[in-house]
């Protein structure tokens, strides 16, 4: 009998003619050193803790110390998020991120008339510096780290961060998260900006040279490509577009006058925990190598940490289903594996009853078990990499890194990212590769369970938060009350400072933190950047 190849494309049996990752690299029937005969060891694995970083940035990785628990958290009003938070802290959460309702990520006081409906709906209102002390009373800043998921108006709300932590005695110094920062990804995917690209940058990089001297702790930024895989992006356009869009802020950075690494080890990333588990394990290793070599490349830093990937992950909301949510259980745990496996620092588990709504406390309770089984009983923290040298992962690895690089050289032929956008090539990109998948989940090639197969004839009933509308009208007078008793002249010349600093090359983060600090609003704030940048009008990508 014939000893079966590599080589050959299908047998009989087989349930379909090719099988192909998510990114459409083609999977083998098996895998043998012959798949790897171009790997270099030393080169491209090194040691942990070693150059290029493929099997993760520090030595001992989860030997030493666990990734940090975050759970995703923040609805309705500030009271109601802390006392989640709260809650989260007590079941052994060790990290808060907080999600912000969409009047507050774009600008707008919750009083604003295109406020209406918004308030509070998929995160917590902030409107001011007595919202945001609310958020927090009792949680120390010390003690915790804090991710803000905020963009286009990251720059106020580190500010009120830092105002909170000034009045519990606590330093900037001493503050330690994250904010996510990250507007390209907004011009892509998500759709949260305010302003044109350009003078968004700005307020980048502000942040940058701001937290450089003042908050040497905190993560500037967290450059995500978890949106862009929640677009519909494959695997490998997540790691090419969220590194060219970190390549931006970095050129961004150094043009601004900051060394490599004066804030390069400052950077971090955010990615999508997907389901391929394969793939995405390979996935993480390869951009953490990519990153590595390009950063090396292009400029030469000195710091060794200028060249870690250093990665918040969160398992796909895009794989949560409606349809018997009971299964996003399995879900959630395969992709939280996967993360762990890839090397996360960080990382946020979904809750089963997100595709209906915002998690109830139970669900996020689960979703965080679901971390610390992984942590405590399943076995994989005990060694670095375990997966490390598996012909089919280190493949993938090399495969995953390559064509991201294809991607990063055609970006940089049409000139960069923001070219790259302003063109719609990358927006393009990432409608094609959703529409494609749509389409095998609609003619049953991509099996979707519960969904497209094994669907129930009657759906059990489940219990979902629900926000009560009252949050709105309430929240809207609050707002309405800090203005009538706040010291009017005093928030008001805070405000036109801002407005004067932005007319110059200054940095805007001092002034900004004198206005919230004088309780002028996020709004307030916000409109007077909006005076001077203006404000970005999306053109249609076809």
């Amino acid at each position: 009998m014939a000893k079966r190849t590599v080589e050959e494309k299908k047998a009989p049996g087989e349930r379909r003619e090719k099988f192909e990752t998510s990114s459409h690299i083609e999977i083998k029937p098996f895998y043998t050193p012959k798949e790897v005969t171009g790997l270099d060891p030393d080169r491209d694995l090194g040691l942990p803790g070693e150059f290029p970083y493929t099997r993760g940035i520090y030595p001992t990785m989860y030997r030493g110390r666990l990734w940090t628990m975050r759970q995703y958290a923040g609805y309705g009003t500030a009271a109601e998020s802390n006392r989640r938070f709260r809650y989260l802290l007590a079941q052994g959460q060790t990290g808060l991120s907080v999600a912000f309702d969409l009047p507050t990520q774009i600008g707008l006081d919750s009083d604003h008339p295109q406020a209406r409906g918004e308030v509070g709906r998929v995160g917590v209102a902030i409107d001011s510096m007595e919202d945001m002390e609310e958020l927090f009373a009792g949680i120390p800043l010390d003690q915790v780290s804090t991710s803000m998921t905020i963009n286009a108006t990251a720059a106020i709300l580190l500010a009120l961060y830092v105002a909170v932590g000034k009045r519990q005695g606590v330093g900037p110094r001493k503050l330690s998260g994250t904010v996510q920062n990250d507007i390209l990804k907004e011009y892509i995917a998500r759709g949260t900006y305010i302003y044109p690209p350009r003078p968004a940058l700005r307020l980048v990089t502000d942040i940058f040279a701001y937290c450089r001297d003042a908050l040497p702790e905190w993560n500037t930024i967290s450059i995500s490509g978890y949106h862009i895989r929640e677009a519909g992006s494959t695997a490998v356009q997540e790691v090419a577009f969220t590194l060219g869009n970190a390549l931006t802020y970095v050129q961004a950075a150094v043009e601004r006058g900051l060394g490599i690494d004066e804030f390069a080890p400052r950077l971090s990333f955010f990615f999508n925990a997907h389901s391929n588990f394969l793939e995405e394990v390979a996935k993480f290793r390869a951009a953490r190598r990519l990153w590595a070599r390009v950063i090396q490349e292009r400029y030469r830093p000195r710091d060794p940490r200028s060249c870690l990937l250093r990665f918040h992950a969160q398992t796909a909301g895009s794989t949560l289903t409606a349809q018997q949510p009971d299964v996003n259980v399995v879900r959630t745990t395969i992709e939280a594996l996967v993360a762990v496996l890839g090397g996360c620092q960080s990382l946020h588990c979904n809750a089963k009853d997100e595709a209906l709504g915002l998690p109830t406390e139970d669900a996020a309770r689960l979703a965080l078990r679901t971390q610390q089984v992984i942590a405590h009983e399943s076995g994989v923290v005990d060694t670095v990499d375990p997966l490390g040298g598996a012909y089919f992962v280190e493949s993938l690895t090399e495969e995953i890194e390559q064509r991201a690089r294809e991607y990063l050289q055609r970006i940089e032929k049409m000139g960069g990212m923001l070219a790259a956008i302003e063109k719609g090539y990358v927006q393009r990109e990432i409608q094609e590769a959703a529409f494609e998948f749509q389409q095998g989940v609609e003619r049953g090639e991509q099996v979707v369970v519960g969904v497209n197969q094994y669907g129930l004839a009657e759906e059990t009933p489940v219990p979902t938060l629900r926000i009560d509308p009252e949050i709105e009208r309430a929240q809207a007078e609050r707002v309405g009350q800090l203005r009538r008793k706040r010291d009017a002249a005093r928030a008001r010349a805070a405000v036109a400072r801002v407005e004067e600093v932005a007319r110059s090359a200054e940095n805007l983060l001092p002034p900004i933190l004198e206005a919230v600090e004088a309780y002028a609003t996020v709004g307030e704030i916000s409109d007077a950047l909006r005076r001077v940048f203006g404000e970005y009008k999306e053109s249609v990508v076809v």
